[in-house]
């Protein structure tokens, strides 16, 4: 019998013959947001569509690709130069022209965005930044439980950071819609300008010297949580103005970045009711 053209992806084998692999459902999430060929880029920027990643074929020579994928530059997009055998890899339509484009589920705001909605809330603000996450199912359950907690919004970087990918949106259960989210060229730089303008820095880190509990949350504050792998990069845990832990009862001495999250986010909330 023949395979579903809907779950299955012809595969190049070394052979003559074609093989089919089953493609998962995450596969195809995200392909809704992959955009494939220079007309595709084109008028999604001509359009105002939000592009995360342009990956741009190393090495080509095409000047009108080139002027492209300055476009995208420009529009906010980071572009990156990969091997055509990547891209090859990555087309579903086996047409890329040299150029595959990964867009938005929504767009971004601005840091002032976010300020502004607490100020219209009449809140202290209530920020989560996100050093350089990389699993989409966390920064989706990050903005699930930031949107549930009242936060105001969350920022993430445009470099070594995954963006509001389809997949993120759907572990987000809908939050995505609600919750502002600012992505900035440099982190440091967003805790500086937030650190300006009267917001509070609390690192996360195990080796925090301060329990959430003696933390005093309920001032304009922003949540920082490290990638899944090394945590808050030193830079940033060098411009917070606190490092907090969580108190740890068990055998295993760290969290998931998403449950982190949750549990400050949570004691902010605590302490913002009983004030």
């Amino acid at each position: 019998m023949r395979p579903a053209k809907d779950n299955y992806r012809r595969r190049e084998s070394g052979k003559s013959r074609e093989e089919f692999r089953r493609v998962s459902p995450q596969e195809i999430e995200e392909n809704e947001n992959q955009l494939e060929g220079r007309n595709a880029l084109t008028e999604a920027l001509r359009s105002g569509r939000t592009i995360d990643k342009v990956f741009v074929a190393s090495g080509d020579t095409d000047r009108a690709l080139q002027h492209l994928a300055a476009q995208a530059k420009e529009a906010g997009a980071v572009v990156v130069p990969v091997d055509r055998r990547k891209l090859d890899a990555m087309s579903t339509t086996h047409s890329h022209q040299g150029v595959i484009a990964l867009a938005a589920a929504r767009d971004y705001c601005s840091i002032d965005d976010i300020l502004q909605e607490a100020a219209d809330r009449g809140e202290a603000p209530l920020i989560v930044i996100c050093d350089e996450l990389s699993d989409p199912h966390n920064l989706g359950a990050i903005l699930r439980s930031a949107e549930c907690a009242g936060a105001h919004g969350v920022i993430i970087p445009k470099r070594r950071s995954v963006g509001l990918t389809a997949t993120v949106a759907k572990a987000s259960a809908g939050a995505v819609e609600y919750m502002k989210v600012a992505k900035v060229t440099n982190i440091t730089s967003a805790i500086m300008e937030l650190k300006e303008k009267g917001v509070w820095i609390f690192g996360t880190a195990a080796e925090g010297s301060v329990p959430m509990y003696q933390a005093d949350l309920t001032v304009p504050a922003g949540i920082v949580i490290g990638n899944e792998g090394d945590g808050m990069s030193q830079l940033v845990r060098k411009n917070c103005d606190m490092l907090v832990h969580i108190p740890m009862k068990g055998q295993i001495s760290s969290l998931n970045a998403s449950a982190a999250a949750s549990i400050l986010l949570y004691e902010a909330v605590r302490q913002r009711l009983s004030k």
